[in-house]
């Protein structure tokens, strides 16, 4: 029986395994969603629990999306951090090329909707909608389509994506929320330092281990508090999960017979892939159709198809095709740009952040609200379609050229220590 979970516990770290079962949620919300039983669908993922004191009577959907996306999140961001630290990242001169990638997707796609919402009235408040990256879906799709691709053009998109997120995360706490709580703010960054100095501080680091009580007993609540005080000040709570996966450390001391982060990673990451990713996209997926015929004639409706698919092609492989000629950043040599062409579409996927500025937006446009959302699905399907079909072709070339690109299987790049 051991041997069996332990063998089930390492397919759960494969991305493609993770990625068919966030498909599968993914398939199931919709039908569901569409299907005569549509409303059981909104009533379960509406049902609200938690302590209103703490700020935390959340739906359904909320935890989902604030509270188990957080998990999911932290092994981005502490596999970031392995790739900064021992792997792709370690080069300025590549690291350069996502992180400016990630803006210009940002930009671009906002300055389309823009365009063609001007004059539309309130349509226009939805210029920041197309600006995001759903980082699960994007990593799940390219694992299932592109198994033989080279593993840089994972870390590109998990940079690129992070920091889209992060971009996406400013943009909805300057322009789309009305206050900011600094007091739960300071505390969980304070929260965070206190975290940070556990991981990097030797004698700090040595008493845990030293201890009979394990790690989890500590890193558990403390987590919990960080992640909460995001929650209450007002910032997207899976912020909290990025800060604490970028805070790992990556590197053992003396006696230890493995690092926090890829401990940790190797714990985890079963856990994400087999419930939090298919929860999430069965909570999140499950968008309404009212009719394709409203949604094309809808300009916010269109804007974000447009901005999602074209906006961030445009945008991510312009800017980094035109990052490598004024300026030193280099892409990977196992990389080509066409394969960075498949990648940006991939990154028209949108979904959490992207919904969630839907909703800032046209919360008081009930009509407008759905047509956005539909657009951001249809959007999300289309950027899948065509990031499919150049990836797919991209695919097949590299098997046959027998390419060494390995799957994850708990650390960065297939192995990287």
């Amino acid at each position: 029986m051991t041997n069996r979970l332990r063998g089930i516990a390492d397919a759960l770290r494969e991305d493609v395994v993770s990625g068919f079962l966030l498909i599968a949620g993914a398939v199931v919300a919709l039908v569901w969603a569409n299907s005569p039983w549509g409303h059981s669908y909104e009533v379960i993922r509406t049902i609200s629990f938690g302590p209103e004191s703490l700020r935390l009577h959340l739906s359904v959907e909320e935890w989902a999306a604030d509270g188990l996306l957080a998990v999911f999140f932290f092994v981005v961001g502490n596999e970031l951090k392995q790739e900064f630290v021992h792997g792709e990242l370690r080069n300025p001169r590549r690291a350069m090329l996502p992180i400016v990638a990630a803006l210009c997707g940002m930009v671009v796609p906002a300055a389309i909707y823009a365009v063609i919402n001007i004059g539309q009235g309130d349509a226009l408040r939805g210029w920041g909608i197309p600006m995001a990256t759903d980082i699960a879906f994007a990593v799940a799709i390219l694992a299932v389509i592109g198994r033989f691709l080279p593993p840089a053009l994972r870390t590109f998109l998990l940079t690129l994506a992070i920091v889209d997120d992060l971009g996406a995360i400013v943009v909805i706490a300057v322009f789309y929320t009305d206050h900011l709580s600094f007091a739960p703010l300071l505390g969980a960054l304070a929260l965070l330092a206190l975290f940070g100095y556990l991981q990097r501080g030797r004698g700090a680091a040595a008493a845990l281990d030293r201890s009979p009580l394990p790690n989890w007993v500590v890193y558990l609540p403390l987590a919990a508090a960080i992640w909460a005080l995001m929650h209450a000040s007002g910032v997207h709570a899976t912020i909290a999960g990025v800060a604490m996966g970028l805070l790992m450390r990556t590197v053992e001391l003396p006696g230890e017979t493995g690092d926090p982060s890829h401990r940790a990673e190797h714990a985890i990451r079963p856990w994400s892939s087999s419930l939090v990713l298919p929860i999430f996209a069965l909570m999140s997926a499950g968008v309404a159709f009212t009719g394709l015929d409203a949604i094309f004639t809808d300009t916010a409706a269109v804007g974000i198809i447009v901005g999602l698919v074209a906006g961030k092609l445009i945008g991510i492989f312009g800017g980094a095709w035109i990052t490598t000629k004024i300026t030193s950043a280099e892409l990977n040599p196992s990389l080509r740009w066409v394969d960075i062409c498949g990648m940006s579409l991939l990154a028209g996927i949108g979904f959490t952040v992207s919904l969630l500025i839907t909703e800032l937006s046209f919360s008081d446009h009930r009509h407008m609200l759905e047509d956005a959302k539909a657009g951001v699905l249809i959007a999300s399907l289309i950027a899948t379609v065509l990031a499919a079909a150049v990836l797919g072709v991209r695919n097949a070339q590299y098997r046959r050229n027998g390419s060494p690109a390995k799957r994850r299987t708990g650390s960065p790049g297939g192995g990287a220590r």
